[in-house]
């Protein structure tokens, strides 16, 4: 696997993430500020309420941007860049949550009915790949902002991360034997 192409998973991942905040904001049925707070819980954008939490724009890759050292300039760049997709990012996810709804609907139907499920499933998959480009868009001014010894620091990071999740997977597998 290359080394651009681990720096694509780990801030697609990220972005999934956004998505998936997105679609929680539109379902938010708490009157709540944040609906991941509910009732004093840990919240989206981390301790410090920053977007480099859970969630944030870089999601995952949070305790690896402290890592990164970034510069004031990078990480209200960062923040620029979040809030220029904010709405495209919410109405993806209110795609998402629909077609997923309309599909469960349909699976979960007193009568099967198979051109129904066929349908709700080809909506879920186009607003995948919609969320996959926008993911992509977002990812490619995300790495724009970084130094390349930011990048190739980042690629460090993400090999170490999934050199820790195969390990894990093995150990899964030989214990599960």
């Amino acid at each position: 696997m290359t080394t651009m192409t681990r720096i694509g998973l780990g801030i697609s991942a990220a972005i999934i993430v956004i998505g998936l905040v997105a679609g929680a904001f539109a379902q938010n049925t708490t009157g709540a500020r944040d609906p991941f707070m509910g009732r004093g819980g840990f919240g989206w954008r981390g301790d410090s309420g920053g977007f480099g939490g859970r969630g944030g724009l870089l999601g995952v890759l949070g305790p690896m941007a402290r890592q990164l050292d970034l510069s004031d300039a990078q990480m209200e760049r960062f923040k620029s860049i979040a809030a220029s997709h904010r709405d495209d990012m919410k109405a993806l996810g209110d795609r998402a949550m629909a077609a997923h709804q309309a599909l469960e609907a349909a699976v979960t139907a007193e009568t099967f009915d198979e051109a129904t499920i066929r349908s709700r499933s080809t909506e879920v998959a186009a607003v995948q790949a919609d969320m996959a480009v926008a993911r992509a868009r977002i990812r490619a001014e995300v790495l724009q902002v970084l130094t390349s010894e930011q990048q190739a620091q980042l690629k460090q990071m993400q090999a170490q991360m999934q050199q820790r999740a195969a390990s894990r997977r093995q150990l899964k597998q030989e214990g599960g034997k």
